[in-house]
């Protein structure tokens, strides 16, 4: 597995528990985050929502956060200025064939990528994107939107730690093609018993949360993100925060909670 247990704890904890090793950072504050939500199929209502939470994220935390639409960002010399590039449910073909090879070299080299909900439901013919997904876990189907139990399963993620044991969350919840705990560190899955139809097409083991090295880069997908009304929880806000501190390489508080301010 990819995941490094936790050695101390402090106030810089995943400064040390981030895999591959972290960039040298002493708050995680500084970086830069693309957040890319291009559709070319279903588009989402809460997507200027889930924008409008990076970019209080990135004032609260002290990361710039950059909006687009724009395919043409993604140049090898244009992503060198970011550490982190979100795919903020994108849907469908997004990325030309050059874009593709740019995004691909620049996760290799070193960058983090985070796929929110329907970046599972993106660039289905792209061998490589089925790799940032893990295990080629791309969407499937989902049921009605409806509350269910969402289980934690490593406490110690920067993305984890607010998911004490079990939350209810009223969502749009994906099945994917492939199952991805094989190569990935699952962190969250979904309590198949706690909504309908559970035990459908992921059988008992539903992962919805994970994370993985690709090369020298890092690949972090959460399934959760449908609905608006999500970004305004704090656990998902908090999510998201761990997340993208993780996929940037950069320390991230295990006190946060206590400052945390949606």
């Amino acid at each position: 597995m990819h995941w490094m247990p936790a050695v101390t704890v402090s106030a810089s904890l995943f400064a040390a528990t981030c895999t591959p090793p972290c960039a040298a950072a002493v708050d995680g504050s500084g970086f830069r985050v693309l957040a890319f939500s291009k559709t070319a199929g279903f588009r989402h209502d809460s997507i200027d929502t889930g924008h409008a939470a990076l970019a209080s994220l990135g004032a609260r935390y002290g990361f710039e956060v950059v909006r687009s639409e724009d395919a043409s960002a993604f140049t090898s010399t244009n992503l060198a200025t970011f550490e982190v590039v979100v795919f903020l449910n994108t849907t469908g073909d997004v990325l030309d064939a050059a874009q593709q090879s740019a995004l691909e070299s620049w996760v290799r080299g070193g960058g983090g990528w985070l796929g929110v909900h329907a970046a599972a439901d993106t660039e289905y013919d792209w061998p490589f994107y089925g790799t940032l997904l893990g295990n080629g876990a791309w969407f499937l189907s989902h049921p009605a939107i409806q509350p269910a139990g969402v289980l934690r399963e490593i406490a110690t993620h920067p993305a984890t730690v607010v998911f004490e044991g079990r939350q209810v969350i009223e969502d749009e919840w994906y099945n994917f093609r492939a199952n991805p705990r094989p190569v990935v560190d699952v962190l969250l899955r979904i309590d198949e018993s706690s909504y309908s139809p559970g035990g459908g097409a992921m059988g008992a083991d539903h992962p919805i949360a994970w994370s993985h090295a690709v090369d020298s880069g890092r690949a972090f997908y959460t399934g959760i993100g449908h609905r608006s009304e999500v970004y305004a929880r704090d656990d998902v806000r908090a999510h998201l925060a761990g997340a993208i501190h993780w996929c940037a390489g950069q320390p991230f508080d295990l006190l946060f909670r206590d400052r945390f301010d949606p």
